[in-house]
Parts: C-alpha cells; structure tokens; sequence
C-alpha cells in the first residue's frame, strides 16, 4: 500500500463531497433495511471496505445473510456482482477467464479469444474461499492486489471500483484449505456475522415468509464509489493518533519492544504495518460518515477488531486455554492508554 499522504480537507469541493457521502451512506443503509434486517455494524464496516478502496473476508455460520447482503449492496450501488462457488474442483482459470479458439464467420480463420471470467466484475463475492486448494486460492491475489489479472502472458486491467468479498463458514472445517497468514493479510476486515437478538430474528422470519415485494433505488454510482475512495485518503490524521495507531499494532508482536505479557504467552505473530494503514484508511472513512473531517481516537478503537483479529496468530497455549484474537485485542486497548489530546 502506498504511503500515507497527510493533507487537509479544505477545499469547499472536497467538503461537498464529503457531505454527499455522509448523505449516500444513509441512504444506502436504508435502501438495505428493505430487505436485510439487523447487522448494522455488519453493514458499516463493508461500506466502509468500499469506501477504503478495500477487500473484505466474511466468517459465519450458514442462513446469515452473507451472500445477501453483498448482492444487494451491488444492487443498490448498481454495481456488476459476481459471485464464484469454491469448490475442491475449482481452477484457476475459472475465475480469471481463459482464452478460447473461435473460428470468424467471415474469413473462416480461427483465433484465440479471451473469455473474461467472473473476476471481471465491480464486487465479487468469493463464496466459502477456504474450500479450494490454495492455487486457486492464489489466483484471487493478483486482483485483489493489482487490479488485473494475467492469462498466458497477458495482463487485463479490471474496471474500478473493484472490491472481493470472501467468505467462510467457521463450524464445517473438514475438507477445508485454511488461506495462509500472507493470503489473510491481503484482507482489510475479517467480519465476523452472529445470529440476531430474538426480536429482529423474528422480523426476519416474519418477512421473508410472506410476500416479498421490495424494489432498490440506486443511490451511488460506481464512478461515486472512486471520488470517495480518493476524498478517505485527504482526511488529515494528528501525529498523535498514528502514534495511536502505530502503538497498538506493534504491541500485538510478541517479540517486540514493551510486549505485555499477555501477548508474549498467547500470541505466535503479531500484525504487520498494514494492519496500521488499514486501520488508518477505515477510521478516515469511519469519521467521514459520521459527519467529522478528522480521525479520533474511537475511530481507531471501533476498527481494531475487524483489522487485527485475522492478523493475531494465536499458538497453542491460547488455543488449550480457549483464549481468542477478539479477546485479545479487548486488553490490548484496556492496556495502551488513550492519549487525552492530540486531535
């Protein structure tokens, strides 16, 4: 990721700007509450993914809404979906695209020709990721990384926004590939979907067994997704809060300097500095839809779950002891104080 340019959100466009954001996200979150019930904290932090420029990995059990959700965000943004079934069968060139022989009516003559796959779209949805083996794991990195993809020799630029969100079903593990540290590194968010309180798991059941009839207005473009993208990295960020920033993520590493105790017993590896810059792109989003054109402390507490609990490597010790990345990171911020200025 590049490095982080700090400059002022001053100018009266990119104020504007700003405040057709706060006014989209709003919208959004209410086009979406025709059909998706609940999971508001669910619903922010992939906007805030898309927000960020960013790809997102998605963990719950099955009948949670996930592949709903993320088909009707691309139906609300009036983006291309695309959604990839992995399968222990799945090839790499089944998501890439491969070139075909195809004979021209005219001439007669035969030539190759590209056949885009379903990674050619604005959100993919790489569903149940971890049940394909890890080469076709690793055909999703060059578009999550680069934009583009490369078949025999050739490269093919994927039209922005581009976003990839996967997900993974946490309790049926048998027959799975778990996506190594490098590969969950490439993830903005891991995040992590619960059942509903009773009352809203009611209004879920009640809707979806009578008639449904809703209609999605398209609130934002994808051309507005990029204006967006590019006004997070113009919201400024106090040295204070990076030192924040920097402080929490490098005390997740067990061997590094002033390690609590805690860290150095459970923990195998920490985060690396992406973690920091994800950490800073969600929070400048995260203050955005909140109406604020600087990033606070909360900002960088509120995401340190979805951002460092795939980044935490547990070791057995914390496993034997049932102790989780979630809880983890819970004293992680009760043990580095919150400076009381610095904004």
């Amino acid at each position: 990721m590049a490095t982080e340019n700090k400059v002022a959100l001053e100018s009266a466009d990119d104020i504007a700007l700003a405040e057709r954001m706060q006014q989209a996200t709003d919208r959004i979150q209410g086009e979406l509450r025709k059909l998706i019930v609940g999971q508001d904290g669910v619903i922010e932090q992939v906007l805030l993914s898309l927000f960020v420029g960013g790809n997102s990995l998605i963990v719950g059990v099955p009948g949670l809404a996930k592949t709903l959700l993320i088909h009707s965000i691309a139906q609300v943004l009036d983006l291309k979906f695309s959604r990839i079934q992995f399968t222990p069968d799945l090839m790499p060139s089944d998501i890439t695209g491969t070139d075909l022989i195809q004979e021209d009516a005219k001439t007669g003559q035969r030539r190759m020709i590209f056949a885009p796959g379903p990674i050619f779209a604005n959100i993919v949805l790489a569903d149940e990721i971890n049940r394909t083996p890890p080469k076709t794991q690793a055909a999703l990195l060059e578009a999550m990384q680069e934009h583009r993809v490369t078949v025999q020799g050739r490269t093919y630029e994927l039209e922005p926004p581009f976003h990839v969100f996967a997900t993974q079903n946490p309790i049926e593990l048998e027959g799975t590939y778990p996506l190594p540290e490098a590969q969950l590194d490439r993830f903005m968010f891991k995040i992590t979907m619960d059942h509903l309180p009773a009352d809203e798991e009611l209004d879920v059941v009640r809707n979806t067994t009578a008639v449904q009839d809703y209609r999605f207005e398209n609130v934002v473009t994808g051309d507005d997704i990029v204006a967006y993208q590019q006004l997070v990295r113009k919201v400024p960020v106090s040295d204070a809060v990076l030192r924040y920033t920097l402080d929490l993520v490098r005390t997740t590493r067990p061997n590094g300097d002033g390690s609590p105790e805690f860290i150095q017993k459970w923990v195998s590896y920490g985060a690396s500095v992406r973690a920091a810059q994800y950490l800073v792109l969600g929070a400048k989003a995260r203050a955005l839809v909140r109406g604020r054109y600087h990033v606070s402390f909360e900002d960088i507490q509120a995401l340190s779950g979805p951002v460092l609990r795939h980044r935490i490597l547990t070791n057995f010790h914390a496993e034997s002891e049932q102790v989780t990345s979630d809880q983890l990171i819970g004293q992680l911020l009760e043990a580095i104080p919150t400076p009381r200025s610095g904004l």
